[in-house]
């Protein structure tokens, strides 16, 4: 089991052929909910929906990208038309990274990685919040990260993230009235299928990583896709324009500098 439960309702998670949205995708799924898996690489969700048929569970791949208003709104119109009611939960984790120092990002990577990152939370979002409001109820997890938080380099990215916390907490205020609630998660470093180019090139990045965080190891998908599920579960009932870091300790403080000074 998941750990918590859906009932039968709709969940539509972009970027879910693979790493967290495909996670979050099966644990919704074996909550009892009904997903609509939206990625751009339609053979990536039609993986996330055969290990959601091995778990017992019910879903639906859909083609679709998540910057593209008329693809996101087909993606919304295809999940309620297959299962006979809108998404109430929505969990916006497509998103694209890149440019770091402002001298040497271009305006075309500074705009792609905006699109990427923060126009697509906001197309999720307008697509779904109709149905939601309808429904009297709804929840909306967006997927922010760490840099959004600290400055850690990649600044575009980060930029883009860092908006996606006050979009998710404007999502809150403005529409806590229709009982729609909307969160965010930030996650730090979490071992997905985007950093395998950086593996070829560093194998031990992974273990080089995890001295900065105080649990001891980086984080796994399944780390990630449980903290979304309570915030879209009835559990999250009260809470909303949350944002919760799940990244094992990291920006707690500065652990690895505490060490550094003590001389451990």
């Amino acid at each position: 089991m998941s750990g918590y439960t859906f009932g039968g309702r709709v969940a539509l998670v972009t970027g879910g052929g693979s790493g967290i949205g495909r996670a979050t995708a099966i644990r919704i799924a074996k909550g009892g909910g009904l997903v609509a898996v939206v990625d751009r690489n339609l053979e990536g969700a039609r993986g996330t929906v055969d290990l959601i048929d091995l778990a017992g569970g019910r879903g639906i791949a859909i083609e679709a990208d998540a910057t593209d208003e008329a693809s996101v709104t087909g993606a919304v119109a295809l999940a309620t038309a297959t299962y006979g009611a809108p998404p109430v939960i929505l969990v916006a984790n497509a998103s694209s990274g890149g440019g770091d120092d402002p001298l040497s990002t271009s305006v075309e990577v500074w705009d792609r990685v905006m699109v990427g990152a923060l126009r697509s939370q906001f197309l999720g979002a307008r697509a779904v919040l109709p149905g939601m409001i309808a429904a009297g109820h709804g929840a909306i997890v967006c997927v922010s990260t760490v840099n959004g938080l600290m400055g850690i380099g990649d600044d575009a990215y980060s930029a883009a993230k860092a908006g996606v916390i006050n979009f998710a907490k404007n999502l809150a205020v403005r529409y806590g009235q229709h009982g729609i609630r909307a969160n965010v998660v930030c996650p730090g470093t979490i071992q997905t299928p985007a950093w395998n180019r950086r593996l070829e090139r560093t194998p031990d990045i992974f273990d080089r990583l995890k001295a900065w965080y105080p649990v001891g190891r980086v984080g796994q998908p399944e780390d990630v896709a449980a903290a979304i599920c309570f915030l879209a579960s009835d559990d999250a009932s009260f809470i909303s324009g949350a944002v919760l870091p799940v990244d094992g300790g990291l920006t707690a403080g500065m652990w690895r500098m505490g060490r550094d000074l003590q001389g451990d």
